[in-house]
């Protein structure tokens, strides 16, 4: 189950975060402020995208932000191509609804829209479509490892 990979991960890495599961569905950006009761930008969704030479990963945005296809071209110097909802599963062990960066399948890099920067706190997925944790962008970039972006209108 991929919430017990989450929470797996959190305790081999020392990391004192509280994996909340929710009886109602944040399996979007909208059930998901809907049911914390925060505006959907504070929602922080994993994106996953497939690169030109087939490697995958992970942008981290604000929920209400949309990818700009220029910005995202300029950086990764390929046009936006989001994997399907199989090939997700496959890369990260994670099904839609539940992704996020911590307890993958696979090494992915990770990328985090600086669209995140403007919260104090915002709230992933944690591997199912109920589950979340609450974090600062700072400690997101920092356990995963993750690299600054602006590719976000």
């Amino acid at each position: 189950m991929s919430v017990e990979d989450v929470r797996k991960y959190f305790k081999n890495e020392k990391l004192d975060y509280k994996v909340v599961e929710l009886e109602e569905s944040t399996a979007t950006v909208d059930l998901a402020a809907k049911a914390l009761g925060v505006k959907p930008a504070l929602i922080a969704k994993t994106l996953s995208f497939k690169l030109k030479d087939d490697r995958c990963v992970l942008l981290v945005t604000k929920g209400d932000a949309r990818i700009d296809n220029r910005k995202y071209k300029d950086y990764f110097r390929v046009k936006a191509k989001m994997l399907n909802p199989e090939e997700v599963f496959e890369v990260t062990g994670h099904e839609v609804g539940g992704v996020c960066p911590f307890g993958l399948k696979n090494p992915l890099d990770i990328y985090l829209d600086e669209s995140l920067l403007e919260f104090e706190f915002v709230f992933p997925a944690a591997g199912s479509g109920n589950s979340f944790i609450k974090i600062t962008p700072e400690e997101l970039q920092n356990i995963t490892n993750g690299t600054w972006v602006a590719v976000c209108k």
